[in-house]
């Protein structure tokens, strides 16, 4: 398998903007020697390539990845590439720069497109269309690793013991149906560490959001059937949980049990509300998924609708990129097996149009799905007049992102002449420093471009040299850029890796633009336009920023610009990251224990001598005899607790 360096175009570092420039790179005239090249390296590939099904990875000289691509028959495949004059011109492009392949077989073609996602998420390789949203879909957990199951928000690997339930299309709709199910069945939210630890109910319980059980005010068995009741909601059983919660409501009211009555009144209308905010019509569809695609301007949008349990859980508009000369049905059908690398998919697909390989799809997603895929186009119907509203919805998406697309061009152009930059930025790099008092010190950095902020760009630097001063702002930002522009200069130092920023912006005045210069001048670059942005006399409130120039100019814009409103915006989001990474790692340090200190002491031995106890003193107390009693430290263990507080005894 070939490795890719991590500050490469093709690592998820990489800069798209790099990518594109070299995809662009025509193929005549002096050319020609490279497309030569190229179908010579590929046929040296070809005459060693089995009649099997696999994966296939062009690269060009430094061993980028250019393009993946999947094959029932892997030799007939690739040899396509070796007529280039059948081949348009993208992909004489791609043929101009291949300089190797690396093959991987596979068991089946399915298999193979299976592979194939997984290979793009992770090579983002400039020939493929890419899914540019990476950001994982949140779920709703329902844990069963305890006797009171807790509900939470999840994301990420599905690790934990329990139900999951999703994907949402957003974090902001798992945390209003999280706050309605709480409502609706008093199942606790809290850590399993707060829920030992209490002797009274908290707030939840008094605002009537959870039963308590911490306290017993239910008891194992009533608690169960909550949950039961909430696992029949989610699943889709909506209805049935209703007219039960509604019958308890009578009998209440019969009895003139009226306290009661009134918290399954409540109850009844968290259940109505959940059902009230669905945007879409599911009716007649357990679960599902739905994607309509609108073309415009050069540009793609695809719409989805999540239907899970008959319920609709959040709609989202996607952009893949590098869709040059691709079909809108290639394009679906490329974006669709990225989607389902991660997000588990339904039993049911329905698509505003035919897929070329709708059945090698079905086939690659039954596993995951876990069972028989259905991949739909509906002509008439409910079912049709879904996928009218989600093509309404990714035609009015792909125009809000046409005009949003607009605005930021034309603002990032007068950001530019304001600025005196070269050209128009694609990639800006903001920085700023954040402690208290010196203690827990970091440096922030985010990153930005013509698509917004860049999050998984977003960079942390923990202050750890010897001779940075505890508070001293301007030393901590001379670590931080020489930190990160030292190994810039000494990773790519032909700036040829898509990383290297367009503009440097600094928060601060003189002293942090004067700290940064000196730096940027020890490194020997010249041409990094820097400026270092200060709020005004009155802190910014009137919005009468300064700007700091590397030559000493100061600059300043009128309060309704809409360049200082995006300058700002930057430095906002610089100042938000700087501090939630502060404060994260204050939470770290203020939860530190001394027991981290001994080696070979996990979470699950440190919390079993803190249980056994009570604190990390006692535990440095206690003889050896003492040590050996807890339950689930082994002698070995005992031994080197004492040990590494009695290093001569």
């Amino acid at each position: 398998m070939t490795r890719t360096p991590a500050g490469s175009p093709s690592s998820p570092q990489g800069a798209e903007r790099f990518h594109e420039e070299r995809a662009a790179t025509t193929v005549r005239g002096s050319e020609q020697p490279d497309l030569e090249r190229g179908v010579a390296a590929i046929r040296e590939t070809v005459a060693t390539l089995p009649t099997r099904p696999g994966v296939y990875r062009m690269q060009d000289a430094r061993g980028d990845v250019l393009y993946v691509g999947k094959a029932r028959v892997l030799r007939n495949r690739v040899a396509n590439y070796t007529q280039v004059e059948r081949l348009p011109l993208r992909l004489q492009r791609m043929v101009s720069q291949t300089r190797g392949m690396t093959i991987v077989t596979t068991n089946s073609e399915a298999e193979a497109l299976l592979l194939e996602a997984q290979l793009i998420k992770r090579f983002r390789p400039p020939y493929n269309v890419l899914l540019r949203d990476d950001k994982s879909f949140p779920f709703i957990l329902l844990r069963a690793d305890h006797a009171y199951p807790r509900i939470t928000k999840h994301r990420g690997a599905r690790k934990a013991e329990g139900n999951y339930y999703g994907p949402f299309a957003s974090a902001g709709s798992v945390n209003t149906t999280i706050n309605a199910l709480q409502k609706l069945f008093l199942l606790r939210s809290c850590t399993d560490s707060f829920f030992s630890r209490r002797d009274r109910p908290c707030l939840l319980y008094q605002i009537k959001r959870c039963s308590a059980p911490c306290v017993g005010r239910i008891d194992e068995a009533g608690y169960a059937e909550l949950v039961g009741e909430a696992k029949d909601f989610l699943g889709g059983r909506s209805s049935a949980v209703q007219r039960k919660i509604e019958a308890q409501m009578q009998e209440a009211a019969e009895a003139l049990d009226f306290e009661r009555a009134a918290m399954l009144r409540d109850r009844l209308r968290a259940a109505t509300f959940i059902q009230g905010s669905q945007a879409i019509n599911a009716e007649g569809l357990d679960s599902a998924d739905i994607f309509a695609l609108a073309a415009k301007g050069g540009q793609i949008a695809i719409q989805a609708f999540f239907i899970r349990g008959g319920q609709n859980w959040g709609h989202r508009a996607f952009f893949p990129t590098h869709t040059e000369g691709l079909s809108e049905a290639e394009v679906l059908s490329a974006f669709l097996a990225q989607f389902y690398e991660e997000v588990p998919p339904p039993r049911v697909l329905l698509l505003d149009r035919d897929l070329p390989e709708a059945e090698l799809l079905a086939e690659a997603l039954r596993p995951a799905a876990g069972g028989k895929v259905e991949i739909a186009v509906p002509q008439r119907g409910d079912r049709r007049r879904l996928i009218d509203q989600a093509s309404r919805n990714a035609v009015e998406a792909l125009d809000r992102r046409l005009a949003e697309s607009g605005t930021k061009a034309r603002t990032l152009r007068e950001v530019a002449e304001f600025l005196e930059l070269p050209e128009v930025p694609q990639r800006i790099e903001v920085y700023d420093n954040s402690h208290i008092q010196g203690t827990n010190a970091l440096g922030a950095m985010i990153v930005a471009g013509p698509e917004g902020f860049l999050k998984n760009q977003y960079r942390k630097f923990n202050i750890k040299r010897a001779e940075t001063q505890p508070g001293d702002d301007f030393a901590m930002m001379r670590e931080v850029m020489a930190r990160r522009f030292g190994r810039a200069v000494s990773e790519d130092p032909d700036r040829e890796g898509g990383t290297w920023p367009d503009l440097v912006l600094i928060d601060g005045g003189k002293g942090q633009m004067s700290a940064v210069r000196a730096v940027i001048e020890e490194l020997g670059i010249e041409d990094l336009p820097l400026i270092a942005i200060a709020k005004g006399p009155h802190h910014g409130r009137e919005g009468r920023e300064v700007f700091h120039f590397p030559d000493g100019r100061e600059k300043t814009l009128p309060v309704n610009s809409p360049v200082l409103f995006y300058l700002q915006r930057l430095r906002d989001e610089v100042h938000r990251y700087a501090i939630g990474a502060h404060r994260e790692k204050r939470s770290r340090a203020i939860t530190a224990s001394p027991l981290d200190e001994i080696p070979g002491i996990g979470p699950a031995r440190k919390r079993a001598l803190l249980l056994h106890f009570g604190t990390a003193g006692k535990v440095r107390a206690a003889s050896l005899e003492d040590l050996r009693r807890v339950p689930g430290v082994s002698a070995a263990v005992a031994q080197t607790v004492y040990d590494f507080y009695h290093p001569g005894g």
